[in-house]
């Protein structure tokens, strides 16, 4: 079981890393030899980042098409407490996932399996996230990255169109404490230089995302990896509702450090253009945005009869 947990895991940290010769913009100058977003089909294995399906993008809500296949998931295995190995390499944090845990519903065609989650943020908590919603980023982004159920590695995944499935998570700035991830913030402590690693115990992905009243709302779309090589293969799934964390906690993740020695801030690629793809939205957001709607026609009512 840990030789197959430790072969998925360092298929994994290979193929997001191939075509080490990139960087992000806040590692970038003059005197660097990487190569910085706008030149990544020219790294190795990255010519799929000069594609017409690339992700993050920027989501426009009022372009969004409500689809009522787009149902609540069902989360399995997402409870289980688990033991794994946490790891700095060199472009981010990543958490492999050692045991069997799986997302189906959301017109999902077949169950999907995490394979690991990884993190995106800014500097010091502020802006971050690699999606932005109607031009707004967050301090940070979650990814569960996940492949479907009948591939064993996560490269012949990659070969199918619908191969992989990444959940996205918003994070905002909270003035208390999110207590469910202590254990990840202080792993972190351990991980400062590129390559560090150490175990991480008592998580669990539940303990990762928001409240379930809060899951429901979504937006779906058809996209890439946002690293190197950057294959579009991905079913994305971005939640509209962020998680909580501390200004404290959203600053750890800055004091982890490049391969170079420099802070590890600003871990995201730009948005990218749409190229005429479409992106649907939830019933649950459907909701949502009806009643964003009906507050906003409440208020320029109410403003427009108020005496001048």
């Amino acid at each position: 079981m840990h030789l197959v947990f430790l072969s998925v895991f360092l298929a994994f940290f290979v193929k997001i890393n191939e075509g080490a010769d990139w960087c992000y913009q806040s590692q970038f100058t003059c005197e660097s030899h990487c190569k910085a977003p706008d030149h990544w089909s020219e790294a190795e294995h990255s010519q799929s980042c000069a594609g017409k399906s690339q992700s993050p993008i920027n989501i426009v809500t009022k372009r969004t098409l409500p689809d009522e296949r787009l149902t609540p998931f069902k989360f399995t295995g997402y409870q289980d407490t688990f033991h794994s190995y946490i790891k700095n390499n060199g472009h981010s944090v990543q958490v492999a996932v050692p045991h069997l845990a799986t997302i189906s519903g959301g017109d999902l065609k077949m169950p999907y399996k995490a394979v690991q989650f990884h993190l995106h943020w800014g500097t010091d908590g502020g802006p971050g996230s690699e999606h932005t919603v109607d031009g707004e980023q967050y301090p940070m982004e979650l990814h569960i990255v996940h492949m479907k159920q009948s591939y064993t590695t996560l490269s012949s995944a990659l070969q199918d169109p619908n191969g992989v499935a990444v959940l996205g998570f918003f994070y905002e700035e909270s003035a208390s404490v999110n207590r469910k991830y202590e254990p990840l913030i202080n792993a972190l402590r351990k991980i400062k230089t590129s390559g560090a690693n150490t175990t991480i115990n008592g998580l669990s992905l539940n303990a990762l995302l928001p409240s379930p009243k809060n899951m429901t709302s979504y937006y779906r779309y058809k996209g890439s990896l946002t690293t190197p090589g950057c294959t579009e293969a991905v079913v994305w799934t971005v939640f509209e509702h962020a998680i909580p964390l501390s200004r404290d906690q959203l600053r750890a993740f800055s004091e982890l450090q490049f391969h170079d020695g420099k802070k590890m801030v600003g871990t995201f690629r730009p948005v990218q253009p749409l190229n005429g793809r479409q992106v649907y939205r939830s019933a649950g957001s459907v909701a949502l945005a009806s009643g964003i709607l009906l507050a906003i026609s409440v208020a320029a009512a109410f403003g427009l009869s108020r005496p001048n």
